[in-house]
């Protein structure tokens, strides 16, 4: 499967991802998900959006990423907002952590990216025994004029077409946007689903940072930099003139407990 460096577009990564709803840690926490005092490994954790809201809550958090320029931002938002989080380099299906020393690893908008069968190997060797796995996704709705006339724009510089991003282009049916297979994959390899839900929310966005947004999607992170410049010049020139626009959003949430 071809992956994606996000690293060449990590100044714009680093401020698009922080749209993670307050609703998600709400909604966890009446599920009776506590981060306080757990040991948590945030794997795929790109500029550590995720792990800053668990540390909030107290966790004991890792951030862990096998790109080095979405950590390096990470760190920088450390001593920007007085976070003292550990950011370690690896990949989901060799993290380079202890095993058996995890409470719980969260996966958010990252699942699709990993070899799925080693992944799940390798977080079952650093969960501890009962240990919690909680796969998140979220994303822009289909359907407002701005995100139409991004569709037009972009797809003009993609090749192949606007495809699902990583394994989720070779699913043939979603539930919820989580395709219908990872639940056999999870199921076989000893994950009970505990919980599965989603959550609407919406976003308002300015110009700026709405190409910003759209800068970090693997549509365009992909591209040469001098095609990706000019999508985004002619993205921004294509869109309404209002100082504002709000977009519809939708978070995904699957709560796992390993049986072993």
């Amino acid at each position: 499967m071809e992956q994606i460096n996000f690293g060449q577009v990590a100044k714009s990564y680093a401020k698009a991802r922080e749209d993670i709803p307050a609703s998600l840690m709400e909604s966890l926490f009446i599920r009776g998900i506590s981060f306080d005092g757990k040991k948590v490994a945030d794997i795929g954790c790109g500029t550590g959006a995720l792990t800053r809201k668990m540390s909030m809550r107290k966790a004991d958090v890792i951030g862990l990423d096998p790109s080095n320029e979405l950590l390096q931002q990470a760190l920088t938002l450390n001593v920007s907002k007085n976070y003292k989080i550990p950011y370690v380099q690896g990949t989901a299906e060799n993290t380079g952590l202890q095993e058996s020393q995890f409470d719980m690893v969260t996966v958010m908008r990252a699942w699709h990216w990993f070899d799925r069968e080693q992944a799940i190997h390798e977080i079952k060797r650093i969960l501890k025994a009962k240990g919690l796995l909680l796969v998140i996704d979220s994303g822009f709705l289909a359907g407002p004029l701005v995100v139409d006339k991004t569709f037009d724009v972009i797809s003009k510089y993609v090749t192949g077409g606007l495809k699902p991003a990583g394994t989720k282009a070779e699913s043939k049916q979603r539930i919820n946007g989580f395709p219908t297979e990872w639940f056999g994959e999870w199921q076989k390899n000893g994950f009970e689903l505990r919980d599965f839900y989603k959550l609407n929310y919406s976003v308002s966005y300015t110009t700026e940072t709405w190409v910003e947004k759209v800068e970090s999607l693997s549509w365009l992170a992909g591209l040469e930099e001098k095609a990706r410049a000019n999508a985004l010049v002619e993205l921004a020139n294509s869109l309404p003139d209002t100082d504002q626009f709000v977009i519809p959003h939708e978070c995904n949430v699957s709560i796992l407990r390993m049986l072993d």
